[in-house]
């Protein structure tokens, strides 16, 4: 399928890149007025912005008008189902506290899932309007092949290293019994990298890893709407993600270039980020 067809994966990233610059226009506007939070979720930090609320609902809609049978779940609104066998994976900011308080580490992610697979993937560095974007494209012959750019240009994860040498992004929960937990997994961690960085957005994190600025990343408690874009970009990449059982009972996800993959899972597990086999 080409890019003219409106039902190729093609032309999904190219509606989900279209959707999330004008989502990018509008939260800029919004940050330039002010923010104040309009609600919180599973605890007093856990905010949510009229502005989170307002660009999910122009993300539906622009959506909605492109494409009107496809299914779509968003961070702030119900699930919405669909014919097409496509379904938008979208967080309309991912880093609202970032967002909040000014800190320029914050992102619009837009994902297209076709058959439970997503195709195509972006995430928009609000602040300083650069789009990264995955796309898994099926060949002639049913090869498939997957990549990522950044504005237009290929990225790649960084070469090898040694674990001592990577720079390791993180996140935690809003929950305080599991951030005790993420904290003592970080602690032990910390002596077997070069560094940890707590930079606020998980999709900028993935992205991060898959242009050579993070080495990994391990997150317990993400959703799907936080990661579904990045992980699709950081593949693109060159960078391999696994989602597993966290030791504080929700999601872990790992992910790292698949060429050092499997030593820092190792490490993570024997840092306790992982949930105990039997457990």
């Amino acid at each position: 399928m080409s890019g003219d067809d409106p039902g190729s994966d093609l032309r999904l990233a190219e509606l989900a890149l279209e959707v999330a610059r004008a989502a990018g226009r509008l939260i800029r506007q919004r940050r330039d007025e002010g923010v104040t939070v309009a609600a919180t979720k599973t605890s007093q930090t856990d905010i949510v912005t009229e502005t989170d609320r307002e660009v999910e609902v122009l993300i539906r809609s622009l959506l909605a008008d492109a494409r009107p049978d496809d299914g779509i779940v968003g961070e702030e609104g119900d699930d919405e189902p669909g014919a097409t066998g496509v379904r938008w994976i979208v967080d309309p900011i991912d880093g609202t506290v970032n967002f909040l308080y000014g800190i320029p580490q914050y992102a619009v992610s837009v994902a297209a899932e076709r058959d439970g697979v997503v195709v195509a993937g972006v995430v928009l560095d609000v602040a300083r309007d650069t789009a990264y974007v995955g796309r898994r494209e099926t060949g002639p012959d049913g090869q498939v092949t997957v990549t990522a750019d950044r504005d237009g240009r290929p990225i790649s994860v960084r070469s090898p290293a040694p674990l001592a040498q990577r720079l390791i992004g993180t996140g935690f929960s809003y929950e305080a019994g599991i951030r005790a937990i993420q904290a003592d997994a970080v602690s032990r961690l910390l002596p077997r990298v070069r560094d940890i960085r707590r930079l606020g957005s998980c999709a900028l994190d993935l992205c991060h890893v898959a242009e050579g600025l993070l080495d990994g990343y391990v997150e317990e408690g993400v959703n799907l709407w936080d990661f579904a874009a990045g992980v699709l970009i950081a593949e693109g990449a060159g960078a391999r993600s696994e989602l597993a059982p966290g030791a504080g009972g929700q999601e872990l996800l790992v992910c790292a270039p698949a060429h050092g993959f499997e030593d820092f899972r190792k490490v993570v597990e024997q840092a306790g980020f992982l949930a105990i086999s039997g457990e």
